[in-house]
């Protein structure tokens, strides 16, 4: 399958039987700039390139500097003035509370690139939110389990935030080992010295965290340097493609669970690698896969149905009719994602430090709120 092919494969059926919509205009809010700028302009990259040339869908992008407040207001303007159809976007699930359930109340859909926090996988999911990465739990109840029958004792560290509640909460889920420390850091927080010590006084057999973007770069580098040997490993959002740039040899051996990654051998996965490195002049990211993710359901929905049709277009989007670059995927009873999780190990490549699949951690994975779902 070409490049072409797999941008076109979400709309050639659809197309064939006559269902063309009129167009949609998407607002997309996410991180361009201060610490965690890498995350949403991975995410808007994937999807712009997954909707380029489709004239169908008009897209308004702002940058919410990872503070709710600026979400807010930028969520309002969207749906008040600008009078967009479906929004996207957000990287933090702190900033998805504040902005998701108002716009869906307002009939908006919202789909989700990364953000996916428990409170809107169960008594909160709304029929108009679709998750397209993961509900926050998954990698870590898939590492959980993987971790169970090699670590003894072990140190947690996430920061105070949703995300970070929910990921330790889906690590303890299914760890059957014993917690050394659980410790809890300030959002954003790049000094990680007190921590460390901590660390290094615990009688802990291996570190799991979870630090995002530029946290995760300063706790590596801190980390590195600080003598502490006792081996680290975390979901993929501690050691994804951006990170390990900046991070450099000092992660090589760690492990990490993803839902995707650049050697994943799934159709149109090498396609979309190899496309966005010659886009942009870099590799994608697990949130740049999101992004496109994200970019073809919309256009699968939207070459399906009218967008002012909200039952049809609604359906259109369940029934996840795009060719994911992660492989099979569905989306269970709370429109969170049905998926496969790998365990990923961090290696050299030459002189490039990236990840490769060791094994599959999770099969058909799917998260514990659903039940909790009425829709």
């Amino acid at each position: 399958m070409t490049f072409k092919q797999l941008l076109a494969a979400t709309c050639v059926a659809a197309l064939g039987a006559g269902a063309q919509a009129d167009g949609v205009k998407v607002g997309m809010i996410t991180t361009l700039s201060g610490g965690g700028a890498g995350l949403g302009i991975d995410v808007r990259d994937g999807f712009l390139l997954a909707v380029k040339g489709n004239d169908d869908i008009e897209l308004v992008i702002e940058d919410d500097q990872r503070k709710p407040d600026i979400a807010v207001q930028l969520a309002d303007k969207m749906i008040q003035s600008e009078k967009v159809d479906v929004m996207t976007g957000i990287i933090w699930s702190n900033l998805a509370m504040a902005v998701v359930p108002a716009a869906t109340a307002q009939g908006k859909f919202y789909l989700s690139p990364n953000a996916g926090p428990s409170a809107l996988a169960g008594k909160g999911c709304h029929q108009n939110y679709f998750n397209v990465s993961w509900q926050n739990d998954a990698f870590s109840e898939a590492a959980g389990t993987a971790l169970s029958g090699e670590a003894g004792k072990v140190f947690l560290m996430a920061p105070n935030y949703p995300a970070g509640q929910d990921i330790m909460a889906g690590f303890k889920r299914t760890f059957q080992g014993e917690i050394a420390a659980e410790v809890y850091t300030k959002l954003g927080q790049t000094d990680y010295a007190a921590e460390i010590a901590q660390m290094r006084a615990s009688d802990a057999d291996q570190i799991y965290f979870f630090l995002p973007g530029g946290m995760g770069i300063s706790f590596m580098k801190q980390y590195a340097g600080s003598g502490v040997d006792k081996p680290v490993s975390g979901p993929a959002f501690s050691f994804d493609q951006g990170i390990l740039g900046a991070i450099g040899d000092a992660a090589v051996g760690a492990k990490n669970t993803a839902h995707w990654s650049k050697d994943l051998d799934v159709p149109g996965n090498a396609e979309f690698v190899a496309a966005f490195e010659a886009e942009y002049g870099r590799l994608p990211s697990i949130y740049a896969a999101q992004g496109f993710d994200t970019g073809l359901l919309l256009a699968s929905a939207a070459a399906k149905a009218d967008v002012d049709d909200a039952d049809t277009f609604r359906a259109a989007l369940k029934e996840a009719d795009f060719q994911s670059v992660r492989g099979k995927f569905s989306f269970g009873a709370n429109n969170h994602p049905v998926q496969d999780i790998y365990m990923r190990e961090v290696i050299k490549e030459g002189d490039l430090v990236t990840n490769r699949i060791v094994g599959t951690a999770a099969t058909d994975h799917s998260d514990p709120y659903a039940a909790d779902c009425k829709l």
